[in-house]
């Protein structure tokens, strides 16, 4: 692959399809039949997939004068939301609501200013609130002559039936392990054995196995998450180990959050002529207060959804690690994510059943889904840990 397009990894028939759809979309233009293309798009595929990039990588070679170059300013600024013609629209909060739907309606009735198309990039679809899909179906069924959306969620199932019947869907894979290790190695550099690692452990999330091998501290934060199954002999170590999961994720949290946090609160400054030696009375610091504690409000929101994002990360690596200690139950010989670790994955293998890790492997998959709906994470984690210690207590209490 080549261009625009080197940034998918192991999605070669993706590729196929979303370059017929950018030569139709120039048959398009010029008043010609173009099957291929549409106007409305549903990419799918796991966390790690490269279902976002594939999704602004598409948005950029419809911007592209040459469909996809990989070199030009549409190719290199589209992908970072920095071309005028290409919205990248994330989720502030936990969820898309009513009121960020309408204004994803109002930003997709805008004209193109430097290209035919005007593409908005919805990541995270799934996190559309009910209401919000309502709000957004009649501009995808019917949007402006020269407006594209593209929706990015984990599945089909994951988006409401209407979202799904009026989108052309594109399915991604997870990329195998050599993908991704020949990935890390021919554009990162990484060492071979530390990139077929970092795959491995990944379980094929391309920005985690970067992370991975690039990065001392994530290795060091994952291992401390392995570890926890063999640290967990009473109540007391249940709670601690849940504690130093949700500090270390905050940690990790704040590391993302707050050089962004920091940025924007110059840029605001910096909008309103705000500064150490210049006061800003009347209306206008009105108006400045208002920005700031708006601001505020999204920061917070986004601060949250980061430190259960990260959480979600940890409870992954989790599931792998049991995932293997089942696999050495069955003796099924099929390789593990965790091979490095195969003394103590048999240690947790002799300690119960096949039916005991299920139920752990359960327990974490529920932990997920609480995280993501809004429960305290410390209560989930230490409800979780209790479980890990001991998979039949909920059925004792029940």
């Amino acid at each position: 692959m080549s261009g625009i397009w080197q940034a998918l990894v192991g999605q070669d028939e993706v590729v196929a399809d979303l370059q017929r759809a950018v030569a139709d979309a120039e048959s398009r233009i010029r008043g010609e039949p173009g099957p291929a293309m549409t106007h409305a798009w549903l990419f799918t595929g796991p966390p790690g997939s490269g279902r976002s990039t594939a999704a602004t990588s598409f948005a950029a070679a419809l911007v592209c004068p040459e469909g996809g170059c990989g070199v030009c300013q549409a190719c290199r600024t589209a992908p970072l939301g920095g071309h005028p013609d290409v919205e990248v629209v994330r989720p502030q909060g936990v969820n898309y609501g009513v009121d960020e739907a309408r204004a994803l309606v109002k930003t997709a009735g805008f004209s193109p200013a430097n290209s035919f198309w005007h593409v908005v990039v919805v990541e995270d679809a799934d996190r559309l609130t009910d209401e919000a899909v309502n709000v957004l179906l009649k501009s995808i069924e019917e949007p402006p002559p020269h407006t594209v959306w593209i929706l990015c969620a984990p599945s089909v199932e994951d988006v409401l039936p209407t979202i799904l019947s009026r989108t052309r869907h594109v399915a991604l894979r997870t990329p195998s392990s050599r993908d991704v290790a020949d990935l890390l190695v021919e554009r990162y550099g990484v060492d071979r054995a530390i990139a077929a690692f970092a795959a491995r452990a990944s379980q094929g999330h391309i920005g985690r196995a970067r992370a991975l091998a690039t990065d001392e501290h994530a290795r060091i934060r994952r291992q401390d998450v392995l570890r926890i199954p063999l640290q967990l002999h009473d109540i007391p170590s249940c709670f601690m180990n849940a504690a130093n999961l949700i500090s270390a994720a905050t940690e990790d949290a704040k590391a993302i959050t707050d050089p962004i946090d920091v940025f924007e609160d110059e840029q605001l400054a910096s909008a309103y002529g705000a500064g150490s030696d210049v006061r800003i009375k009347g209306q206008l610091k009105r108006s400045m207060d208002a920005a700031i504690k708006e601001l505020a409000k999204r920061q917070k929101t986004r601060s949250t959804r980061t430190v259960r994002d990260q959480i979600d990360r940890a409870l992954v690596d989790l599931m792998g690690l049991y995932r293997d200690v089942l696999l050495i139950q069955f003796d099924s010989g099929v390789p593990l994510i965790n091979e490095e670790m195969r003394p103590q994955l048999s240690q947790l293998a002799r300690q119960g059943g096949a039916n005991d890790t299920g139920r752990r492997l359960r327990a974490i998959s529920y932990a997920r889904a609480q995280v993501q709906a809004n429960i305290t994470p410390l209560l989930a984690m230490e409800s979780l840990m209790v479980e890990l210690k001991d998979p039949w207590i909920r059925s004792a209490i029940a």
